[in-house]
């Protein structure tokens, strides 16, 4: 569109509903140190009001008609979305374009979100899986914006004003950053003048799309251990190594092989060595997290404190294992089938199939079929799989943990070993 506005569509056979969102190219890397959390609290904020509704105006369009209406933001986007039936394709588009573009950042409304927000980060403080999760990316990256909770943190929270909001909201929230993608029983023409109309005061003709985020990652800090002195029942541990950027794409496919047997599922090796076998354990798995220039492969678990120095060495004796000796074929096969399965079982509704072309357009300015999709991980072999695992998983590790230990030394010396190098 003119002032580099993308919208792109996907037609879905046999629903009756569709799928809005208005993606913002624009997260929790890239607020300053002073500003943390502003991207997620503007995300809150922008629902309080808009030039012609109110709050209560915005939820009772939405309860009218029995849709859904958010939002949620991420270290590099933010996304505001409705679901709706298709016949209300019209006010979906009309209100989420109304509260990306329009909605405003009063000084009343700011102090009544700002309690919203605390509360928010009290309820991660109080859930360790999530205080872990966040806490693990601030010891792999360190100060880099990457590694700071998006949430934000109290300190931050408590200091943010509304001039600071409004003008993130100003520079930041700009058409050429932003992808509308909408999928479910829509027609592309149809949706182009619906999103035209509700964009047109904001597109400037002169202006082009912005450039997609890529870059090199730099930062001269290394992986470090980070643990929260909790009195709870069970330790939560998450550890891992920085990995690939998204824009790395032919080891994109062999570490979701990787990932998945490690630990993507009940037939993986860490949770037949560690639940399964042994009974150490309920939760335990391993995970990927993908920015521009870099990545996080992560293993988490949570199990009784006295036994947290037994699994971390299981855990770490299962990566070492299979860095030292790869997988096996039938592993390979097993991993791809589950891909297989979770990718096309994932997209049976109009709001997946939104986020999947919403998310495409965004971070690689182009769309791969699924049949696409489905051939790239069918092609990976256990030899590429054995690769990246080698040097993956050669990297220096970061540790975060939540349980009871009131110092470092406290902590089981298989936890500690984590970060030795």
């Amino acid at each position: 569109m003119p002032g580099g506005l993308r919208i792109v569509t996907e037609h879905v056979p046999g629903v009756r509903s569709a799928s809005v969102g208005v993606w913002v190219g624009v997260g929790s890397r890239d607020e300053g140190p002073g500003v943390a959390g502003a991207a997620h609290f503007l995300e809150h904020l922008l629902f309080k009001a808009t030039p012609t509704r109110s709050a209560l105006d915005i939820a009772q369009s939405m309860d009218a008609v029995g849709g859904e209406l958010n939002a949620f933001t991420a270290k590099e986007q933010t996304c505001y979305y409705a679901h709706v039936i298709d016949e209300d394709l019209p006010l979906a588009v009309e209100l989420v374009s109304d509260v990306v573009l329009n909605g405003l950042c009063r000084a009343a409304d700011v102090e009544v979100e700002r309690q919203v927000v605390l509360e928010e980060i009290a309820m991660r403080d109080d859930d360790p899986e999530d205080l872990v999760g966040d806490a693990f990316l601030t010891a792999l990256f360190g100060e880099h914006p990457i590694g700071r909770p998006v949430i934000g943190s109290v300190e931050s929270i408590e200091a943010m004003r509304s001039t600071q909001l409004r003008s993130f909201h100003q520079r930041r929230y700009r058409p050429e950053r932003m992808v509308v993608a909408v999928a479910g029983n829509i027609e592309h023409e149809h949706t182009v003048e619906l999103v035209q109309r509700a964009f047109a005061h904001r597109l400037d003709p002169a202006a082009g799309p912005a450039p997609r985020r890529e870059g090199r990652f730099r930062t001269r800090t290394t992986p470090t251990l980070h643990w929260s002195n909790r009195d709870s029942e069970q330790s939560h541990l998450a550890f891992g190594v920085r990995a690939y950027g998204r824009h790395e794409g032919d080891k994109r496919w062999p570490l979701s092989v990787l990932n998945t047997v490690v630990g993507g599922g009940l037939s993986s090796r860490l949770f037949q060595a560690i639940r399964e076998e042994r009974g150490l354990a309920y939760s335990v798995y391993s995970g990927v997290d993908t920015f521009a220039d870099t990545g996080a492969f992560s293993v988490a678990l949570g199990c009784q404190p006295e036994n947290l120095g037994t699994v971390a060495a299981l855990a770490r004796g299962v990566l070492e294992d299979v860095a030292a000796n790869g997988i096996t074929d039938a592993e390979c096969a097993r991993a791809k089938g589950s891909l297989r399965g979770g990718l096309v079982l994932g997209l049976e509704d109009s709001g997946s199939r939104m986020n999947r072309i919403g998310r495409s357009e965004l971070n690689y300015g182009n769309h791969r079929s699924v049949s696409e999709t489905l051939a790239r991980i069918d092609a990976v072999t256990t030899e590429q799989v054995d690769a990246v695992a080698r040097t993956l998983l050669a990297r220096p590790m970061g540790a975060a943990v939540a349980g009871p230990y009131r110092r470092t030394r406290d902590l089981p010396v298989a936890v500690r070993r984590l970060v030795e190098n």
